[in-house]
């Protein structure tokens, strides 16, 4: 696989206080499996749809008495990770665990913007990240929700060297980060509507045949409806807040409607 550029989304995973039961939700509502745990690396097991890799969960390390909250993390390829985590620093952010090696399938590190906004650096060594993107059960996009768009605006283009363009609407403050002509991450402002204790985040998009029928076996299986399902140019989606607490959205891009929105 060729290498993909810096900035590019490369991979996501997240951590589960129950990983049995994350991984029974997955495969009802992304039709995932899983391959055995990695014992040496914390029970951190692989998620694939038709034998190719989408993602990872993990259960909480040892010893943490207060887990996390449930949350996606998606990580952005970069060449050389400690070179990445010396330009979030300078651009604002702040580095939450330096780079670290995993073996010889890469290197991570964990960052988070100067609007709150957290995020993981992949330098891949034998794992090269998504092996299906785009397709049923796999990442299909993912947008930055930031209560000080300013801040997210100047910190991500300045650390992986994006451009970006405005959606020409009055009423929707949203901007696309793209590398070259590839458009690689969107950038919604959060408003009022979002209640005053969510974080600004990243939205992960995972594709899915039929968004309604995903949305039900989500609800099936203790998941809650946020949002939608909603048509748009893009796809029919949804936002879905899985049973652990954890934050994600199914699209269906077949199923568009209406007109794509001018940028500027």
């Amino acid at each position: 696989m060729a290498a993909r550029p810096e900035g590019t989304p490369i991979w996501t995973d997240a951590m589960f206080t129950d990983a049995e039961a994350a991984k029974t939700f997955y495969d009802d509502v992304l039709g995932w499996t899983f391959a055995e745990a990695a014992t040496e690396f914390g029970g951190y097991t692989q998620a694939s749809r038709n034998g190719k890799a989408v993602a990872a969960v993990v259960p909480p390390m040892p010893g943490q008495d207060t887990p996390p909250q449930s949350a996606w993390c998606l990580y952005f390829s970069s060449p050389d990770a400690a070179a990445t985590a010396e330009r979030i620093r300078t651009a604002g952010g702040t580095v939450l665990m330096e780079p670290m090696r995993i073996g010889e399938f890469g290197t991570m590190c964990l960052a988070r913007d100067p609007a709150g906004v957290v995020f993981g650096v992949w330098q891949p060594g034998t794992h090269e990240g998504f092996e299906l993107e785009g397709e049923t059960g796999s990442y299909a996009w993912a947008e930055v929700f930031t209560r000080e768009p300013e801040k997210s605006d100047a910190f991500f283009t300045s650390v992986f060297g994006y451009g970006s363009k405005r959606m020409k609407d009055q009423e929707v403050d949203y901007r696309v980060f793209d590398l070259g002509d590839d458009p690689v991450l969107g950038r919604m402002t959060m408003t009022d509507d979002f209640p005053p204790e969510v974080p600004s985040y990243i939205q992960i998009y995972f594709a899915v045949d039929n968004c309604d029928k995903a949305v039900e076996a989500a609800e099936r299986l203790s998941g809650r409806r946020v949002f939608g399902p909603m048509d748009s140019p893009f796809g029919r989606f949804a936002a879905i807040l899985d049973p652990q607490g954890a934050a994600f959205a199914v699209i269906d891009m077949r199923t568009t409607v209406g007109e794509m929105p001018e940028m500027e």
